[in-house]
Formats: structure tokens, C-alpha cells, sequence
């Protein structure tokens, strides 16, 4: 009978390292969460692009007034002298471009639309930006309450989101625009317009996230981390926001960035029908509504605001798919 053969001496101390040879370091070390989101993120080349249009609007809106004076742009300038008055249109071809006004100049005074254009940037992006917090916020809340107690908390939340859902939400912004014309809270013209439109879009928008986030609570809520705090004597609110709080927040983060073209479109389209940013001040659906009454004699004054309108919409979608695959590939 053949006894056992004992492996000593430095050759039992080096076989572990023999399973590991020609394995390289990278092969084998480990990533985050956040790494294979970022891989996944980097390998979708319009999300990519999405982002870097994104960011650069940003960069556009809070660098607006520097850019403008750096360049000399005054989005309120007249220049009668480039109007035909026959035709009451730009003088020369594609709406009097020229060097001094790449994209023209707008048919009624003259007016730069590359300096309006950035001067409604950062209108459009406060606007749609603080709406979306507003209501991130208020669905955040409203939603991991409602799936986290469920219950009469449940039902009463639940029929809250749907009678805001179905608010004639467009009427009641016309209605409250034209009563707080004059002023309101101590506020007045531009600052009373965009804390209104703010209020109004964001307020009303929230059962949107606030139906998400309940949702992925009620997914959540007996899962075997939660069950385990519960055990150690964990309360609601402290389950509620150390332990599913930040299991939500790639979902959340999701849905925003797709809810910000939603409100963009929305701000644009009450300045579109007169009730939301006035002119003087520059804004994109405000050129649109300019646009209509001038289209036939200058169409290149409605294809400057909207192509801007979409490049930015359709930019923030992109990024806001791209995050969705990345940080949640089983939505594929």
C-alpha cells in the first residue's frame, strides 16, 4: 500500500503561485459598481456625445453674460440698418448672416439671434433644471413613503398623483401667469416669470418620479438588507433614508436627466403661446412666437431657436438612455 506523498519544503510554498501564473494584474482585479457603469457608459458612443453637448450648454448658460460682454454680443440691440423695411425682412441671404452675426439677425429690430440665443440659453436650462429639482424632490419623498408604509399611506398618495396627473395643467399656467402679471411675494418681471414657471411645471410634474420611485421601494422594502436593519432595531425613517435612499439613486438620476427635456419643451412651449418668459428678455419659445408672424418673409429666424430647442432636447435623451443602459443593463 502506497503511503501519501507530503509536499515540503519551498516547492509547497510556491505552488499557489503557480495557479497564478501568466495571469496579468488587470486580469484579475476587482471594479466598483461605479467603474462597470462608467465601461458601460464609455462603450455607447451617442451617450457620449450627449454628455459633451450637455455639458457644453451648461457651460453655455452659466458663462452667458461673461461670453457677451467678452465678445461685445447685446441680445437687445437694435440694428434698423439691416432691415428691409419693404419686406421687413434681414437684408442679404439666410436671414443677413454675415461675420459680424453668424446666425442673423432677427426680422423686427435687427437684433443678433447668436446673442439671443445664448441669452435664452440659460433662461431655458434654469427653468427646465429648477423644475426638475422641485420635482425630484417632491416624488422622491412622496414616492418612498408611499412604498415604504404602504397601506392607507399607500392609497392616499396614490390618489394624490393621479389628481395631479389629471389637472389641466396647461390652463391653470395660463390662468396664474396672467394673475401675478404685476407682481407677487415680493417678487416682479423676469424673477416673478421664472420662480412661477419653476413652480408651475415642477409642482405638477412630480407624481411622474414620485410612480417610479414607489415602484422601486416596493421592490426594495423586504429585500434582505432591509429585513437585516429591521432586526437591529432600525426605525422607518432611518431604513427610509440610509437604506433605500441610496439604492435609489440611479433610477432617480435616470428619470431626471429624461425629465429635463420634457420641461424644456414645456417652458418653451408656455413662452410659445405668450404666458412665459417676456420679451424683452430672450428665450426660445419667445423667438418662436416671434417666428410665426415672420416665417414666410424670414423662415431662417424660426429654424435658429428651433434647431437649438432640439439639439438640447434630443442631447439630454440621449445622455439620460445612456445612463439608463449603464447603470441598469437589464432595461435593454
Amino acid at each position: 500500500m502506497t503511503a501519501p506523498i507530503e509536499t515540503t519544503g519551498p516547492a509547497a510554498e510556491a505552488q499557489p503561485e503557480a495557479v497564478l501564473t501568466g495571469a496579468k494584474q488587470s486580469q484579475i482585479e476587482g471594479r466598483s459598481l461605479g467603474q462597470i457603469a462608467w465601461a458601460r457608459f464609455k462603450r455607447d458612443k451617442l451617450a457620449v456625445a450627449g454628455g459633451v453637448v450637455v455639458l457644453l450648454l451648461i457651460l453655455l448658460a452659466v458663462l452667458a453674460k461673461p461670453i457677451q460682454a467678452i465678445f461685445g454680443l447685446d441680445p437687445n440691440e437694435f440694428h434698423q440698418d439691416l432691415i428691409d423695411p419693404a419686406l421687413l425682412a434681414p437684408k442679404g441671404a439666410w436671414g443677413g448672416m454675415s461675420w459680424d452675426h453668424p446666425l442673423g439677425v432677427d426680422p423686427q429690430f435687427g437684433r443678433d439671434l447668436l446673442a439671443r440665443i445664448i441669452e435664452g440659453s440659460w433662461v431655458s436650462l434654469l427653468v427646465a433644471g429648477g423644475a426638475t429639482v422641485l420635482s425630484v424632490v417632491i416624488g422622491v419623498v412622496m414616492g418612498v413613503v408611499a412604498g415604504f408604509y404602504g397601506g392607507w399611506v399607500d392609497t392616499v398618495i396614490s390618489r394624490m398623483m393621479d389628481t395631479f396627473l389629471a389637472f389641466p395643467l396647461l390652463l391653470f399656467a395660463i390662468s396664474l401667469s396672467a394673475t401675478l402679471q404685476d407682481g407677487a411675494f415680493g417678487l416682479s418681471g423676469l424673477p416673478l416669470r421664472i420662480s412661477v414657471l419653476i413652480f408651475v411645471i415642477g409642482f405638477f410634474s412630480w407624481p411622474y418620479m414620485g410612480r417610479i420611485v414607489r415602484a422601486q421601494t416596493m421592490t426594495l422594502r423586504n429585500r434582505e438588507f432591509v429585513e437585516a436593519a429591521r432586526s437591529l432595531g432600525a426605525r422607518g425613517p432611518f431604513i427610509l433614508f440610509r437604506e433605500l435612499l441610496p439604492n435609489l439613486v440611479a433610477p432617480i438620476l435616470v428619470y431626471a436627466t429624461l425629465l429635463i427635456p420634457t420641461n424644456i419643451l414645456f417652458e418653451a412651449g408656455l413662452s410659445y403661446l405668450g404666458v412665459g418668459i417676456a420679451p424683452p428678455q430672450a428665450s426660445w419659445g419667445g423667438m418662436l412666437t416671434t417666428a410665426v408672424d415672420t416665417y414666410q418673409a424670414d423662415p431662417q429666424y424660426m429654424f435658429v431657436p428651433g434647431l437649438a430647442i432640439f439639439i438640447t432636447v434630443l442631447a439630454f435623451n440621449l445622455l439620460g438612455d445612456g445612463l439608463r443602459d449603464a447603470l441598469d443593463p437589464r432595461s435593454k
